[in-house]
This record gives C-alpha cells, sequence and structure tokens, in this order.
C-alpha cells in the first residue's frame, strides 16, 4: 500500500543542514513528495523528508494506534496502521515497540526481551512525551531544568514490510557505539557517515563495511556533568546507522519491528550489560597461529616461548590440526599426539584451546565414515532451502559444508553431543569458535539464490557488496527461529547460547570459557570476542583501541586484538609496540595467519628486544591480575566496564571525550601505548585536568595537570600511570597463572590529594561457575608488601615481610626509611637468574628490576682526620659475588678528602697498592687546603657500612652529596658510584642532547663518550663534560665534577638519586658550593679554567656552509650580503676549499681566487675562518704532500703499541685517493672503501706533535691564504672505517668491547673512531691507550690550534672546535654540532647553549647552526632561527652540502630585511655582549644565563628553558612555534610576536652600554 497521492505538494521545513534527514533519491525526489535543495556538498542530502510524511497519533495512552500520513511511498508496501507501545521497565530504563497493528511480524528471539510485571522502583528519570502529528516522540532527562535527549521529530517515522526508518535529534556530538565496524576514533564523526550493520566475514581494513558483529547500540555523553544515557534497536535485520551534524542518528534496517531501550545514566559507566566471568587463567597471554603445519612444531612454539621466560598460559591450534579441515577431527599424521597435547601443556601449568567452524564438511573421512556428519543427518540438524527439507550446501574450508541450525533443538542436542565427545577423544580447556557469520565461500549457495524480495529486497543497506547473500547464505534459507533474512545476525549469537551448553556439558563446574567472532547483543553473557583478522601495520595497532572500548560499551569486556596482526609479517618494531599494548588487551593473544613469518616473541631472539620487552610487560600484566580480575567481577556484578575509555572516568574535562589513542583498567590504570613507527618520540598524550597520577613503575607524581603531558617512550617503554585514590591488589608474577596463584599477594595505594585511597579485591577459586561467599583459598595467600604512592616522607614507601591473611582486617602502621634501589643488571640481557647470580634482589616489576642488597659495597677499614681532609681505606664486602668476571674487582682501596677552600672539596678514590691511569688534565686547585673548620661551608661525614660519603651544607643542614647508598663497585673495568640528590633539580652533564635544561629524573641514562654524531635524543655526541649543578631545597646551589675521561654512563632515578658508570681510570670528584647557581659557576671556572676572552669581531653575524661550489660563489654571496646592508663579519670555507679535502691545501680548479677573495674582504674589514680537520692523507706521493712527509718525520701520528706493531693506526675520513673520481651514487661504505685516502692522526699530547702542527698553520698562512680564526672539526676523533683499516683492532679485546657498555654504545667503543688498543704518548712521556684518553682528542688538538693562531697571525682571533673537554673553554669556543632544520631545534639550541655558555662546560663562544645544518629550511622556521641566532654567542647560519641555500640573502628582500633588523640589534649591543665576554674570562661569570640563575629564590624559573638572558640584565623571548609566553615578575604573559618580532626586554636597574651598528664590527 503506497498510501500515496501525486498531487501532493511537500512541505519543506526552513532547518539547518545538519538537521536534514536523506529522503533517498532513487526515484525523482518531488514524486516521494520529499524536498529537493541541492548543495555544494555531496554528503548533504540534496533531497530530504517534508512534514508531509509520517505518521499521525489517532489513539493516546501508554499505548498508541498510529496512522500513516498521506504522502507517496518510498519502497512500497508500507504499513497503514501501527501499534505505539512504552514501558517505563525500571526508573533508569524506557523501552517502545513500533509494530504493525494488525500483523505479527518477526522479532528477535532474545532470552532478555520480555515485558516486566514490576513497576519501578522510584521516581523515573525520564519523561516521554508523545507528538500528535506527524508522530513523534520525545524522551526527556528529569532534572531541573529538564534536558531533550531523543527527539525523533527531526524526521519522520517511515515503517514498510522491508524498510523501517526512525530518526531522533540528539544532546551533543558525543556519540560512541554503533557496531561491528573499524572506527578510526572512539567518538564518531558526526559529518554524515553510514554504518552498515548486519554480520559479515570480511577484513578490519579501515573501511566503513559491516564486520562481524551486530550492534544497533550507541552511548551519548550529554556534557561535562558525565549524565550519559544509551540507546539500542533490539532489530536482527540488515540496517545502517547514519550520523549527522544536527548532531542526529537514523536508524533504517529492513524488516523486524521498532524496539527501542533508552538506558538514562548519571555517567557514562552507568549504561553498561553485564558480562560473564572468565577463568583466571584466561587472563594470561596466549599464542596462536593459523598453520603452524605439525604438532611437533606447535611444540617447538610452545618450548621456546617456555625457555624466553615469557609469563604464557595458553595455546591454540587453528584448523590446520583438523583432517582436511573437518570439525571434530584431528589430523592423525601431522598431529597424532594431540590426544596427549592437553596434558602436555597442564603438566607446566598451561592450557589449551581448540577452533570449532560451524560448517561440517559433506565429504568423508580418509579411513571411514565422517560420523558426525551422519548424525547431523539424522537429527535433522542443518539450516535447508525454503522447502524446509533439502539441506543448503555451500562452501567453506573443507570444500562443500552444511549448516548447523543453532535454533533448532535438535541442533543444540546434536552439538552438545559432539563436542563432548570430540573432547573425549582430545582434551581441551575451552573453545574458539569462529566463521560464524555466517560465512560461506559461495554466494548463498551452491545452487545459488532464488530472485525474491528477501534476496533483493527494495532497500539494500549500505553492506559489503551491496548483495544481501554474499559470502553467506540466501536470504530465504530456513531456521527454526525464522528466514536467514531475518535472522542472519543472531547465527553466531545461537551458535554461542549452544556451545555455552556444550561447555557446560564437558567442563561440568569448571567454568571454561567461549570465545567467538560474531555476536550481537547478549552474547557478553556467555562469550569473549576478538576483532578479527587484522593486519601487521601501524593502522590496525590503532584502531584496536577503539574497537576494544566499544565491545565494553557492547557488554564483552573480554576483547582483544590479535597481537602482532593476522594478515602480513610483522616487524620486530611493530611487534615490540604491539606486545606492549597487547599486554594490557583483556585478551591477549598473539595470532597470525598461514603464509607468515612467525611472530611468537621468542621467534625474534632470546635476546631481541620483543622478547624483552614482552617478559617486562606480561609480568606487569600478571601482577595486576588480582586487580584485572576483579574488574570482570564488577562488569559481571554491576555491569562496569574494564577496558575503559579515558572519558568514563573524567567526563566532566572535554579534552577525554576524543581520547581513543589511551585507555584504562577500570578507574585506576591508565595505558598510553606507541602506536606510530617511531624507536624513540616524545609523544603528547592527553590526561585529565583534575586527577593525581602517578608513574606506575617509579610511583613517582606526576605534577603537571595540563590537560597534556610530554612523555618519552623509546623503544623499549610505553606510558603507564595510576590514579590517585586506588588501592590496585597484586601478586608476584609467575609463568603462568597457575604458578603466579600460588604466590604471596600486594597492595598498590595511590593516595590522592586527600591522602586517602579505596580498592576491592574479588578472589576465589578462579575456575568454579558459581562463586561462594567466603571463599579460602586452600595456599592460604597472605599479603607480604604493600606499596604506597604520594606520602609526603617519600615519592614510594615499600612496606615489606608483612603476612597479611586475605580476608581479615589490619591496620598497618610504619616509620619511613627510605632506600635508594641501584640498579645491579644494567645490561640490556637481564634475568632473575643473572641477577641473583651477582648477590642482588630481583623484583620483575620494580625499576630497576634487579637491585642491590642495602649492605652492597666496601666497608671502612681505617679512617684517619686530619684539619686538611680525611683519609680512608675500604675493603670490597666480599659477602657478594663479584659483578663482571672480565673485569677484576679491586679490593682495597683509599680514599682521599681534601678541603680545598671554605667552598670547594675534593674526594679521591683510587687503588693505593697499583697506578692507574688518571686524567692529564690541569686543575688551577688551591695552593694549601682550608684547615679552618670554621671556614668552611660543609662538612663531610662517613658511613662505615655500606662505604659512603655524605657532604652537609652547614648553614641548611642539607646533605647534598650521600653515596652511603649499595652498589659502589670498583674493579678493572667497571666503576660505579651513586649518590642520593638534594632535590629534583638537575642540570649538566654532556654532550648529548636534552629536550629539557633540567633533567627528568625518571631512570633516564645518558652516555658520555665523545663521538661524532649528529645531535639525537640521548645519544652520546662531540664531547664529555660529566659535571652538574644542582639546586637544594634551601635554594642553595652547589656543583660537582668527575674527572674521568673513560667511556662512561649517568643514570637518574626520581627518588631522588644519580648513579655514575665508568669503564676506567679512578674516581676523582670536585665539589664547588656556590651558594648561588653564578657562584657555582665562577668556582668551577675558577677550577678548570676561565674562557678566553675572543676577539671583537667574533662576536659578530657569521656565514658558512659545506658545498660552496666555487670562490665565485662566495664573492657572490658577500656582493649580496652587502648590497642588502646586512650586518655580517665573518666568513667561512668548509673543506670543499680543499684539494681533494686534504688539510693545507687549495683547490686550483674551483678556489684558486678564494686567496685574493679573502684578502679583499678583509680589506673591507671582514674576517676569514677555514676549516682544519685531525686526519692527514696518507697516500701521497712522497714529497708532495708536506704536511704527511714532516708528521712522519716527526713521529706525530697515533700508532699500535710496539708490542703489536710499529705501524700507524689507518682511518678514512674526507681525503679522497689521488687520481680517482668519486662515484656519488654508490652507497656510503663503499665510497669510503674505494674512494676514501688511509689517514693518520696526530697524536697531539707530544709536544712534537704541537710544534709540527704550528709549523703547518704558519705555512699556510704565509704562503697559501690568510685567516684570522680557525675553525677544528672531525676531532672526537672521527674515522669513517670503525677502528682502522680492515677493522681489525689489535690487542686486548676486552678495551674494544669492555665487559660493561655504557649506554649501547653500538658496535663497540670503536665504531666511528679509533682502536682502543692505540697508543698516545703523554708530554710527560707516559704511554696510555687511546681506551682512557679518546674523550680527550679534541682537547689535545685545542690549545695547540690556539698557540699556532696566536703564533701565526699575532693576534687574538679565535678557534671553534667540535669536540670538547672540561677546561676547553681556555682556549676555544664550540657549536652545537650537525643539527637539523626543525622547530623543536630551535628550544634544544637553547638548553645546549645553557649547558655550554653557563659554565657547565665553561665555553662562553657557542651557538647552533642558524637554520640547521642537515634537511631543507622551511620559510618561517628559519625566520624565527635568524631572530634567535641573533642572539647565539657564536651567531652563525651554516648547512650542509647538496642542501638549498639558507643564508639571510638566498630567501628575498622580506626575509633579508628582517635579518638586518635583528642584526641591528645585535650589533647594537655588542658592546654590552664583549663587557659579558670580559667578566666571564676574569671573574667566571655566564654570559647567556637561565633565568634561575637571576631569579633562584622564584622556583618557577628552576623549569624556564624557552627563554635566556644576556648578562643579567636583557631577557630574550623568541618564538619557537606557535606559542607566545614569557614569564614577567613571577607570572606568565601572552605577548604579540609577529613575524618580523622577537620580544627583548632590559630588567630594570641596569645600564647596558651600546654603539650605533654598521656593516661590520671594523666599521
Amino acid at each position: 500500500d503506497s498510501g500515496s497521492d501525486p498531487d501532493i505538494v511537500p512541505e519543506c521545513p526552513n532547518i539547518p543542514e545538519g538537521e536534514r534527514v536523506d529522503c533517498f533519491p532513487d526515484q525523482k525526489c518531488l514524486e516521494r513528495a520529499c524536498c529537493w535543495s541541492p548543495l555544494n556538498e555531496t554528503n548533504v542530502p540534496w533531497c530530504f523528508f517534508s512534514k508531509n510524511h509520517g505518521y499521525s497519533v489517532v489513539s493516546e495512552n501508554i499505548e498508541a494506534k498510529l496512522t500513516r500520513m498521506d504522502a507517496p511511498s518510498l519502497f512500497g508496501a508500507d504499513i497503514k496502521e501501527l501499534t505505539f507501545y512504552a514501558e517505563m521497565q525500571t526508573e533508569n530504563r524506557l523501552r517502545f515497540k513500533i509494530t504493525d497493528a494488525s500483523k505479527a511480524r518477526f522479532e528477535v528471539p532474545h532470552e532478555h526481551v520480555q515485558s516486566l510485571s514490576d513497576t519501578p522502583n522510584g521516581p523515573l528519570k525520564y519523561r516521554l512525551e508523545l507528538i500528535q502529528k506527524p508522530f513523534g516522540l520525545k524522551v526527556w532527562r528529569t532534572t531541573s531544568p529538564e534536558k531533550l535527549l531523543f527527539d525523533t521529530t527531526i524526521g519522520p517515522l517511515v515503517f514498510a514490510d522491508q524498510y523501517l526508518q526512525l530518526s531522533a535529534k540528539l544532546p551533543s556530538h558525543n556519540i560512541y557505539g554503533i557496531g561491528e565496524h573499524v572506527h578510526q576514533t572512539f567518538r564518531h564523526d558526526t559529518n554524515w557517515r553510514t554504518w552498515p550493520i548486519f554480520t559479515r566475514d570480511a577484513f578490519p581494513n579501515g573501511g566503513t563495511h559491516n564486520l562481524y558483529g551486530h550492534y544497533p547500540y550507541f552511548t551519548c555523553l550529554e556534557d561535562t556533568s558525565g549524565q550519559s544515557f544509551g540507546v539500542f534497536l533490539m532489530n536482527s535485520n540488515a540496517m545502517e546507522v547514519t550520523i549527522q551534524p544536527a548532531p542526529a542518528v537514523t536508524f533504517r534496517t529492513i524488516g523486524g519491528v521498532l524496539d527501542f531501550y533508552i538506558l538514562i545514566g548519571e555517567t557514562p559507566e552507568a549504561v553498561v550489560d553485564e558480562p560473564f566471568i572468565p577463568p583466571y587463567w584466561s587472563l594470561g597471554f596466549q599464542l596462536s597461529r593459523w598453520d603452524y603445519g605439525s604438532l611437533e612444531e606447535v611444540k617447538k612454539v610452545v618450548e621456546r616461548n617456555r625457555q624466553a621466560g615469557l609469563p604464557y598460559d595458553v595455546q591454540y591450534t587453528d584448523i590446520d590440526y583438523m583432517e582436511n579441515k573437518k570439525i571434530f577431527t584431528y589430523d592423525m599424521d601431522k598431529f597424532a599426539e594431540l590426544p596427549q597435547f592437553a596434558d602436555y601443556m597442564h603438566d607446566k601449568g598451561q592450557k589449551y584451546i581448540v577452533i570449532l567452524d560451524p560448517a561440517v564438511s559433506t565429504g568423508q573421512r580418509i579411513n571411514g565414515p565422517y560420523e558426525a556428519l551422519e548424525r547431523g543427518h539424522a537429527a535433522k540438524v542443518w539450516v535447508t532451502e525454503p522447502d524446509g527439507v533439502t539441506p543448503l550446501l555451500g562452501e567453506v574450508w573443507p570444500g562443500e559444508t552444511l549448516f548447523p541450525d543453532y535454533t533448532n533443538q535438535a541442533c543444540i542436542d546434536w552439538w552438545v553431543d559432539e563436542i563432548s565427545r570430540f573432547h573425549k577423544e582430545v582434551k581441551h580447556d575451552a573453545l574458539w569458535i569462529d566463521m560464524n557469520e555466517v560465512a560461506n565461500f559461495v554466494k548463498g549457495g551452491i545452487k545459488g539464490c532464488a530472485d525474491n524480495k528477501l534476496n533483493y529486497p527494495p532497500f539494500t543497506p549500505r553492506i559489503l557488496d551491496d548483495l544481501m547473500y554474499s559470502k553467506t547464505l540466501c536470504m530465504d534459507a530456513k531456521h527454526k527461529w525464522g528466514d536467514h533474512y531475518d535472522v542472519h545476525s543472531l547465527y553466531g549469537y545461537s551458535m554461542v547460547l549452544a556451545t555455552d551448553k556444550a561447555s557446560k556439558a564437558v567442563f561440568g563446574k569448571s567454568r571454561s570459557m567461549v570465545f567467538t567472532r560474531s555476536s550481537f547483543p547478549g552474547v557478553g553473557k556467555y562469550s569473549g570476542h576478538w576483532l578479527g583478522d587484522n593486519g601487521a601495520n601501524w593502522n590496525d595497532i590503532k584502531w584496536a583501541i577503539p574497537g576494544m572500548l566499544e565491545f565494553n560499551l557492547f557488554g564483552i569486556p573480554y576483547i582483544g586484538a590479535d597481537i602482532c596482526g593476522f594478515f602480513d609479517d610483522s616487524t620486530e618494531e611493530l611487534c615490540t609496540r604491539w606486545m606492549q599494548v597487547g599486554a594490557f588487551y583483556p585478551f591477549s593473544r598473539n595470532h597470525n595467519a598461514q603464509g607468515y613469518a612467525d611472530q611468537d616473541p621468542a621467534a625474534y631472539g632470546f635476546d631481541s628486544l620483543v622478547v624483552n620487552t614482552s617478559r617486562h610487560y606480561l609480568n606487569i600484566r600478571y601482577t595486576l591480575l588480582p586487580y584485572l580480575y576483579t574488574l570482570f567481577y564488577k562488569a559481571h556484578v554491576n555491569g562496569e566496564t574494564v577496558v575503559r575509555p579515558v572519558m568514563h572516568e573524567f567526563y566532566s574535562d572535554s579534552e577525554t571525550w576524543a581520547v581513543h589513542k589511551q585507555f584504562m583498567w577500570g578507574a585506576h590504570l591508565l595505558i598510553t601505548p606507541v602506536l606510530d613507527p617511531v624507536s624513540e618520540h616524545t609523544h603528547t598524550h592527553t590526561h585529565t585536568k583534575h586527577t593525581l597520577l602517578y608513574d606506575f613503575l617509579w610511583g613517582i607524581k606526576i605534577t603537571d595537570r595540563k590537560a597534556t603531558i610530554n612523555m618519552h617512550l623509546p623503544a623499549d617503554k610505553i606510558g603507564l600511570h595510576l590514579r590517585g585514590g586506588g588501592i590496585l591488589p597484586v601478586q608476584r608474577p609467575d609463568i603462568t597463572t597457575t604458578y603466579s596463584r600460588l604466590h604471596p599477594m600486594g597492595l598498590i595505594v595511590a593516595l590522592d590529594d586527600n591522602k586517602a585511597a579505596s580498592g576491592e579485591l574479588f578472589w576465589d577459586d578462579g575456575d568454579s561457575r558459581v562463586a561462594h561467599n567466603g571463599y579460602t583459598d586452600p595456599n592460604n595467600l597472605k599479603f607480604e608488601k604493600i606499596t604506597v604512592m604520594g606520602v609526603n616522607s617519600a615519592p614510594v614507601l615499600h612496606l615489606t615481610n608483612l603476612e597479611l591473611e586475605l580476608g581479615k582486617e589490619y591496620t598497618v602502621n610504619w616509620e619511613v626509611k627510605i632506600s635508594v634501589n641501584i640498579d645491579c643488571y644494567p645490561e640490556e640481557d637481564k634475568d632473575q637468574a643473572k641477577c641473583e647470580a651477582r648477590g642482588c634482589i630481583w623484583e620483575p616489576i620494580s625499576n630497576p628490576q634487579c637491585y642491590y642488597p642495602e649492605n652492597h659495597g666496601y666497608i671502612t677499614s681505617n679512617k684517619v682526620e686530619t684539619p686538611s681532609g680525611i683519609t680512608v681505606d675500604i675493603d670490597r664486602n666480599s659477602e657478594f659475588p663479584s659483578q663482571r668476571s672480565r673485569s677484576r674487582d679491586i679490593s682495597k682501596l683509599r680514599v682521599d678528602i681534601t678541603y680545598m677552600s671554605g667552598r670547594s672539596l675534593r674526594w679521591k678514590i683510587f687503588d693505593p697498592y697499583n697506578a692507574r691511569y688518571e686524567v692529564p688534565v690541569h686543575l688551577d686547585l688551591p695552593a694549601t687546603p682550608e684547615t679552618d673548620e670554621t671556614k668552611r661551608e660543609y662538612r663531610v661525614q662517613i658511613n662505615d657500612k655500606p662505604f659512603g660519603i655524605q657532604v652537609i651544607r652547614k648553614e641548611t643542614n642539607e646533605i647534598i652529596w650521600d653515596s652511603a647508598v649499595p652498589g659502589f663497585t670498583f674493579s678493572d673495568q667497571f666503576l660505579q658510584i651513586s649518590t642520593r640528590l638534594p632535590s629534583d633539580y638537575v642540570y649538566g652533564f654532556g654532550e648529548t642532547e636534552h629536550p629539557t635544561y633540567k633533567h627528568d629524573l625518571n631512570f633516564h641514562k645518558y652516555g658520555l663518550f665523545a663521538k661524532d654524531q649528529p645531535p639525537g635524543y640521548k645519544l652520546n655526541s662531540y664531547g664529555v663534560h660529566p659535571f652538574y649543578m644542582g639546586l637544594e631545597k634551601s635554594k642553595s646551589a652547589h656543583g660537582v665534577l668527575l674527572l674521568n675521561s673513560n667511556a662512561m654512563d649517568v643514570t637518574f632515578q626520581p627518588t631522588p638519586a644519580l648513579t655514575y658508570r665508568t669503564i676506567g681510570g679512578i674516581l676523582d670528584f670536585y665539589m664547588v658550593m656556590g651558594p648561588t647557581p653564578e657562584e657555582v659557576v665562577q668556582q668551577y671556572t675558577e677550577m678548570i679554567g676561565r674562557p678566553v676572552l675572543p676577539a671583537y669581531w667574533s662576536l659578530g653575524f657569521q656565514l658558512c656552509r659545506y658545498g660552496y661550489a666555487n670562490d665565485t660563489e662566495i664573492a657572490d654571496l658577500y656582493r649580496d650580503m652587502k648590497a642588502a646592508k646586512i650586518p655580517y663579519d665573518v666568513q667561512y670555507a668548509d673543506i670543499d676549499y680543499m684539494e681533494r679535502q686534504m688539510d693545507f691545501t687549495l683547490d686550483q680548479v674551483n678556489f684558486k681566487e678564494l686567496p685574493a677573495l679573502v684578502d679583499q674582504m678583509r680589506a673591507d674589514g671582514m674576517r676569514f675562518i677555514f676549516i682544519l680537520d685531525p686526519a692527514i692523507a696518507g697516500n701521497e706521493t712522497k714529497g708532495s704532500y708536506p704536511a704527511f712527509d714532516t708528521g712522519i718525520e716527526k713521529d706525530v701520528f697515533i700508532k699500535w703499541p710496539p708490542e703489536l706493531s710499529n705501524d700507524i693506526v689507518w682511518g678514512k675520513v674526507w681525503p679522497d685517493y689521488p687520481n680517482v673520481t668519486v662515484d656519488n651514487s654508490l652507497d656510503w661504505d663503499t665510497q669510503v672503501e674505494l674512494f676514501r685516502a688511509f689517514a693518520a692522526f696526530p697524536d697531539f699530547f707530544k709536544t712534537s706533535t704541537a710544534e709540527w702542527w704550528g709549523e703547518q698553520i704558519k705555512d699556510y698562512y704565509n704562503n697559501i691564504m690568510k685567516f684570522d680564526g680557525l675553525w677544528i672539526d672531525m676531532n672526537e676523533p672521527a674515522s669513517f672505517v670503525h677502528g682502522t683499516v680492515g677493522e681489525n683492532c689489535l690487542g686486548n679485546d676486552d678495551l674494544e668491547n669492555p665487559p660493561y657498555m655504557p649506554r649501547k654504545f653500538l658496535r663497540g667503543l670503536n665504531h666511528k673512531t679509533l682502536c682502543m688498543n692505540s697508543e698516545q704518548i703523554l708530554a710527560s712521556g707516559t704511554r696510555v691507550k687511546h681506551y682512557d684518553v679518546h674523550n680527550l682528542y679534541g682537547w689535545s688538538h685545542t690549545k695547540p690550534t690556539y698557540d699556532a693562531l696566536l703564533s701565526t697571525t699575532g693576534k687574538r682571533g679565535v678557534v671553534i672546535t667540535r669536540s670538547t673537554y672540561p677546561s676547553s673553554g681556555r682556549w676555544a669556543g664550540h657549536w652545537l654540532g650537525d643539527n637539523y632544520s626543525a622547530w623543536d631545534q630551535l628550544l634544544k639550541s637553547i638548553v645546549g647553549m645553557c649547558l655550554v655558555v653557563l659554565g657547565k662546560i665553561s665555553i662562553t663562544i657557542t651557538g647552533a647552526d642558524i637554520c640547521g645544518f642537515f634537511n631543507v629550511a622551511e620559510y618561517e622556521m628559519c625566520l624565527r632561527w635568524m631572530q634567535l641566532g641573533a642572539f647565539y654567542p657564536f651567531s652563525r647560519n651554516h648547512n650542509t652540502i647538496n642542501m638549498p641555500r639558507q643564508d639571510p640573502v638566498a630567501w628575498g628582500t622580506g626575509f633579508a630585511n628582517m635579518s638586518r633588523d635583528v642584526l641591528n640589534i645585535r650589533y647594537t649591543l655588542l658592546p654590552y655582549l664583549y663587557t659579558l665576554m670580559y667578566e666571564a674570562h676574569v671573574h667566571g661569570n655566564t654570559v647567556v644565563r637561565p633565568l634561575l640563575h637571576e631569579f633562584v629564590t622564584d622556583e618557577k624559573t628552576w623549569d624556564i628553558d624557552r627563554q635566556f638572558l644576556w648578562g643579567p640584565a636583557l631577557l630574550i623571548t623568541p618564538v619557537l612555534e606557535m606559542g607566545k609566553a614569557v614569564e614577567v615578575q613571577g607570572r606568565f604573559v601572552d605577548m604579540d610576536a609577529p613575524l618580523t618580532k622577537i620580544n627583548l626586554h632590559v630588567r630594570a636597574g641596569h645600564i647596558l652600554p651600546w654603539q650605533k651598528p654598521e656593516s661590520n664590527t671594523a666599521v
């Protein structure tokens, strides 16, 4: 009945575009009496419903009769009269149903669909309002004022035989749910997205198509009150749901009735279903794959993962265990011992799960009849053709198949019987059911499908393939419940019900479980689910999180994705990250497909990052299983979610509403995985502004309560945080839950802001189907440890050795003793056995996992105190084993403590019986110690066992150094000492890239070893500076230098504490007492040497690039800079000016005119600097290269020790062989091999070498080209081969690859440098190994260069060096190395300058390559960098070969003008800057300084590193990104910063000298 009138004129409403409801114009729009209004947006309906459509209410009560209004039909067969029925089922739940008034229609035969006989117990939280014409309903929340939640008047009700539609306007865009699909975000995009719902065997590859489950349910978060409601349509027919910007939702289904449930909640958490509680063991980690090939291969996988020590509970077999993929069979050849496999697993406390598909092969077995098939025939259990008799034939994995009708009681009985029979044959512990959408590899059936309205309905939702029976059964196939058209999406649900009955029959009182791919609302009461056949890619790891969150809304909290991906090979990085996050999936299973590489963790190797990180995070999972199990119990009883979105807990913070890259376990554990392909990166993740968070591993309070915080998550880390206010039950982990349940338990208490916390534990045997109150654990479990986070006295309290019995009440009191757990196994390959072999304590979820006992270390044996210091003899505590067999322990040591002055002291720890290498760097120390105790600002105490030194500031009684902690070690090649720190504020250590000036103390480790390494996070770069400044709670400051030049690393931990580990020499510490930060620097530079006073011209702007093609390019640049009137003092030449990159040569082809150009520039007041590398080419014809020839004569080059060889230790650097043409198309290593000459490295410690170097420089100046300064590079020293040519280092391999390798120095210490066995000779004649003095090479290179410059030019000039060590600043400046063109480098350059210029390295002349060395610079970034760089002490724009020019005139007139303006400010202020340099040279003051140096009493300044000062008076606030904030008298203000401006402020009370700027300083 169309009920239409062709003359009806549509009555079109004037409504926003976002409220249009689509009228589906597959006919002409106006013929449907709809409204036609085309737009330039194709996703907005052009044809939308008019007011003519719908129904009108003709009688009204709780039940109403509806009559269709006179309007054209959309798809025919409209039903004229309907019945509307509303049922106020509870005070929170409203049901309304709309159906045919005169004829029964299909309704879902769901066990929970029934009318309630009872009335609500309390007042309704909703009000239902019916609208008469056109019919509509409004559901209001009965708050004051009322809130409209669900308003169907936005569109008409459509109710035809095969097309039903209802739309509703919603109160917010916060819509979550609708499934099953891949939703790339958890919160729905409301911009006209249509989602089809119809169960389907399809890949979850990110499209909008329908997948395995059928979920017409969503939750809507109304506002920041947290009030939410859910909407569920109980309808199993194919449908689609459109979400539009109104915001509104439209349901379109093609059968059944409209049976809606509206669930009113006070929070999002209050509208969730109540699922089954899984067996405890099923919460363990699980392994599976399709096609192991044989049981032997399965056992190999099991054994290797057992051997890897992975916590691991369950092993699966997929369909390959079957005989020709026939269910209820097993392959008696390749899986002959499968009946015994469960016992094999049980023997180690593990479980075994088998897969079952529904489809039953019609073929016979290899050796006889297929009895399951025969019994199925006899019981008539199959889905049939439309005649209701003939079984429908399809095709699935085994070939031609039949499909059980699980809605038929006879089929259920048959299924239960077959599973029981199979379990007797092949024992297993649970069932995994798959392919139950139902999947069919032919369309509809082998015979095809009839042309009728079920197979080809008038309207087909936007399902995959747009064909109802694609990859499934014909829609007119028959089930007991009805046509497949109606019950298709119930197939998996009915199979779950039948399998649950079988599970109960087989496993009896044991809980077991069912695990299904296809699902429908209500399945969660019986089964878990996984997210299907995903891919090994970075998208799918991301999309799994919204999927998990949605299934928790759908009432299936036992949910997870195939870890590492089902299809495709998983890279190690992807699998590492996926195992990390997968350790926190409720269902945690690694599973992949046939034909792809193994991806179980152990397949990557026992020492792989995959195994190590998997073991670590699975141990955390197993530790937290009591908490997870309790969450499942609460879900089972109260309907709470297990995994939940952040917004469920922090709905009042709108920043959380769209978070989908994090999730929570319950209310208290926040998981922040890494979901992008980066090995180390700082990730920004949303957190609530209104709660207290603790780092899970370290217990450190996250003090920053911004909406987002930055977390550095390297390859082995994800973010785990505990929310304050929770108590989490935990248990010591083991390799299976069988064993872990035997271990003692514990509690983690995370206090909230009110110092309160609460928690729950549900505990039973983990297996029984019925839980009983008063359960008593047969293992007499006790709580042995309570960890408390957030107490005032310590970051984390560990209450240990408790014996609190489960089920009893206790009050626990404690006294605080702050301990420091020092890492006993800093190497990568740690495990419990290795840890305990060192006599250390293993706790797998602590950080560190392996730590020293309290008394480990040395014991005082003799102490002598004098007025000038203390001498102590100490002996190694022999109760503990040696740490490293390759590094001999030195059991007797001496400690000399010297009171150098009232504000400085030294302590030296050394072997008194055998001389060891000591650093040959001269320090300016007081001639006599301070013997008057009253004049000393410190006192020193010695702790006897374990030995430790405590330095106490007298004025405040603060302990500022305290090494009385366990772990002190002194062996031949491993020296370790730790100290507590007085506060979290530590600055210094280098040269490594730090993201902030203040160190993050959360277990960050930094390597110190000079290397040709462009700056990168935590990468050791060019210099070594083992000095730090620490702030104290009293706001005083102190500094500490470890004078040790061996490779080392330093590790911070949040106690706070610091650990040094070095691989040679002695421990020689110097402390200066400040007490202000500026005085710390003054005292430090007084000791290591004041910074050199540079030539005035060196403070001008400078230009350089590696890659000038010829001297003409430099001349053109100089001309253009002069024309643009940009102040500019210094021009450089990089190695391109040389002949084949050889020192002391000139390229006579491309740079022949450079000397004349230099003379011209110098005549104009300009200065010129050229580069020199230390490596000298060794393949030239004798007599043609004097630098090498005279070097050989004077024996200046580094050689092997005489006992190994008399040869030079050859490397390769930039110089090319003679007479070669370099092929730059070849890879780098091949170029080095074929084209780079052998190179010798001068030993600058030798006096003869310094003389030879000076002669070469003077000869170049006098005979080839003039210069004003020198730039020395590649002096770490860098080599392009590893160790030596041929990479065969002679001598002791323990020097090349020492027993302890500081912070993962890849490929040994000789990577990109010389062999550590190389010999150098000090000026004293002492022979030393490069192993000891490597870090001093650049230092030793610097003074001879400075002396040569002064001697040659007779003027001060300037030397710029790349590799540095404390006291290098006496002779040279430094630049921050080969940086990158990126916005983040601007901030990092400020941090780097602060570390260098502030005196931590004692070099005042420093800066970064403006606009970046590597990569292509971007206009705005380069301009902002020019503004910042104008205030670097060393202000140079420099980039590399094959990159576009980035000098100021390369960008055009606008850029040049803005550069000129900011450089004019610099030049105006040069008298002030020069004065600061003088004060640094004479008094040790800083030039560039952080705000804390001037405002140390204001603790806000302790964290500021986005601004800096010139001296005390000029504040520089650059634009480093889009943010513009500056600290002004203790508050933050927003400042205007247009592209033409950098904010500068002069501090009141200061006078700054200035001078009118000109084109250069000479003018």
